[in-house]
């Protein structure tokens, strides 16, 4: 790997600047990305032809000195090879045609079908080849909760009350659930380990919709599962569990077997650093609204976050979430070069 900044900082080992990615690195915030989507009238076409998902994957390594690249997919990926009908709305997200509400719906889930998206290794190959070792790609997929948010409440919502109605009437079916996609993910992102990905990124989103006793009942624990699974098979290969609203239970996360923890701006990363020690790396965690500033306020606030995590290995460079889509192009440059400025190992 001719740049391994992200792997060494994954073991916290010492690295000469801190590396930096950014989560929606690929895609909306590009002109190049628009114009392909425009061409291309959907996102789904984008993200189910493995030529355009390598292309957008690459877009952003042409103009910026990232160090790493992030596989191109939609988190509802797996619902393909659950032979879920979804579509992409725009404004919306992902709108499900038939959800998870009910014990027979989710007893008549068939057995996963990885063939399905055999589009999704098939970019990752042909990425993997475009790369040629010069950045980490990372694969990703979404925690079983926070999949089963999408597949029950059908959509994007803020309270996503299907879900939480089930969490609490029906306790024992959303354990069925989530126990089938913990299988599910553990099988999809070992596919993608073995068709090339080098880090893995499980994103619990929206974990910050349970208390502490939930979170750990019905999130962490199929985290766990998936963690384990991955770390038996393929012991070298790190995993990053983001997590939004993610200030609760960072020592729960830390445990879980995974090698760094992302955080979301909300969380002060010195704090969460004290808390964790070294058993894990971290990978955040600017506010993404910081993006629309002038340099001098973008420079001031990245070096607050740097100092804010101290004079330790382990540290990866990220914002709290993923990429708005409007921000000036000339501030991703801004904040690469900063990063890369302001060296602590």
């Amino acid at each position: 790997m001719k740049n391994d900044r992200i792997l060494k900082a994954l073991r916290r080992e010492a690295v000469d600047c801190t590396p930096v990615w950014f989560m929606r690195q690929a895609g909306r915030y590009l002109p190049e990305y628009r114009a392909l989507r425009e061409k291309a009238g959907s996102f789904l076409k984008l993200s189910r032809t493995p030529e355009l998902a390598c292309e957008i994957t690459l877009q952003p390594l042409r103009r910026f000195d990232l160090d790493a690249a992030i596989l191109f997919a939609d988190i509802l990926t797996l619902a393909d090879a659950m032979q879920l009908e979804f579509d992409i709305v725009e404004g919306q997200g992902p709108v499900l045609a038939k959800p998870l509400r009910s014990e027979k719906d989710i007893s008549a889930l068939p057995a996963l079908e990885l063939s399905k998206i055999d589009y999704i290794f098939e970019t990752i190959k042909m990425i993997h080849s475009a790369l040629k070792d010069r950045v980490p790609l990372i694969g990703f997929a979404g925690s079983p909760w926070t999949l089963a948010a999408y597949l029950v409440e059908g959509r994007g919502s803020k309270e996503f009350y299907f879900l939480r109605r089930m969490q609490y009437q029906n306790a024992d079916l959303l354990h069925q659930l989530l126990s089938y996609l913990s299988q599910a993910t553990a099988s999809y992102v070992s596919e993608q380990i073995k068709a090339g990905v080098q880090v893995i990124m499980l994103f619990d989103t929206w974990s910050g919709l349970l208390d502490l006793a939930h979170y750990h009942l019905f999130s962490l624990a199929y985290i766990e599962k998936i963690a384990k699974k991955i770390k038996k098979d393929f012991p070298d290969v790190p995993i990053i569990l983001y997590s939004k609203n993610g200030a609760m239970g960072l020592e729960a996360r830390a445990a879980l077997g995974v090698d760094a923890l992302g955080l979301d701006w909300t969380v002060d990363i010195g704090l969460a650093r004290e808390k964790v020690g070294q058993r894990v790396a971290l990978q955040g965690n600017l506010d993404p609204a910081v993006l629309y500033a002038s340099a001098d306020i973008l420079r001031r606030e990245i070096k607050n976050n740097l100092l804010c995590f101290g004079n330790y290995p382990g540290h990866i460079f990220n914002l709290g979430h993923g990429m708005p889509a409007d921000i000036p192009l000339e501030n991703v440059s801004v904040v690469i070069e900063a990063v890369h400025r302001y060296k602590h190992f």
